[in-house]
């Protein structure tokens, strides 16, 4: 059980990459703080994680609310005693072209999925830093290290998310702090769920693996990172995508 004994918070857990990510996190022997936007999902991960034997609490919240998510670092410090791993995973889309894309579509991606990452990180690292230890695991995407077609509200989230990795990396590894992200590819979520067969089938034919990736394949990826396994490996974008760029 790589994971036994640490405690690890999850944004986005409610479903998808995130509710994977946390079941892996449950096998692996960790203590689960599940975060999540609908109280429904956040019960039903939590639910999953004991069934697997595992600790866990949840919370409803937004990332982009930053008094909710300083109330939760502290009860849980107080409920669990440390924090060992955080996974940046909430995130949202609003497609659309650039000539098209409104104010409000482009900020709220932004406000999600970069400056809530921005939120929750600040929102630990005080615990971190006083451990001396700890793991900071983002979610980027392909997407975020070469644009895509009618994202680019999501596209400058992710690059920027690639910059946040870097940045930290060298500012909080002196201080025992890891920080690396996950670039995922296409990915069978609730994100492709209004896509078109049609659509799934040219996507899939772009990856060499010829298929979408599994949610259970990225949380394979963060719990390697999560884990002294990857010790030394400090701001990496490890791209999960089949091969979808080469």
């Amino acid at each position: 059980m790589k994971l036994k004994g640490k405690v690890a918070i999850i944004t986005g857990a409610g479903q998808g990459i995130g509710e994977a990510t946390a079941l892996k996190f449950a096998r692996e022997g960790a203590a689960l703080v599940i975060c999540d936007m609908n109280d429904a999902s956040v019960a039903k991960t939590v639910a999953s994680c004991k069934e697997l034997g595992a600790e866990a609490i949840g919370f409803s919240l937004n990332v982009t609310d930053r008094d909710a998510l300083d109330s939760m670092v502290e009860d849980v410090v107080r409920r669990l005693g440390r924090i060992d791993v955080l996974v940046n995973n909430a995130g949202i889309t609003r497609d659309a072209r650039v000539e098209k894309m409104s104010v409000d579509e482009f900020d709220a991606v932004i406000d999600v999925n970069l400056k809530g990452v921005f939120n929750v990180t600040q929102s630990v690292l005080p615990t971190m830093v006083a451990q001396r230890s700890g793991v900071i695991l983002n979610a980027s995407s392909v997407v975020g290290i070469y644009g895509n077609f009618g994202q680019t509200n999501y596209a400058a989230a992710k690059f920027g998310v690639i910059g946040f990795t870097k940045t930290w990396a060298r500012e909080l590894g002196p201080k025992g702090i890891r920080v690396n992200a996950v670039a995922p590819g296409f990915i069978e979520t609730s994100m492709l769920s209004s896509v078109p067969d049609n659509v799934l089938t040219r996507m899939c034919e772009q990856v060499p693996l010829k298929r979408l990736g599994r949610p259970e394949e990225i949380a394979n990826v963060y719990a390697f990172l999560a884990s002294d396994d990857a010790s030394y490996v400090n701001g990496t974008v490890i791209e999960a995508s089949g091969g979808l760029t080469l």
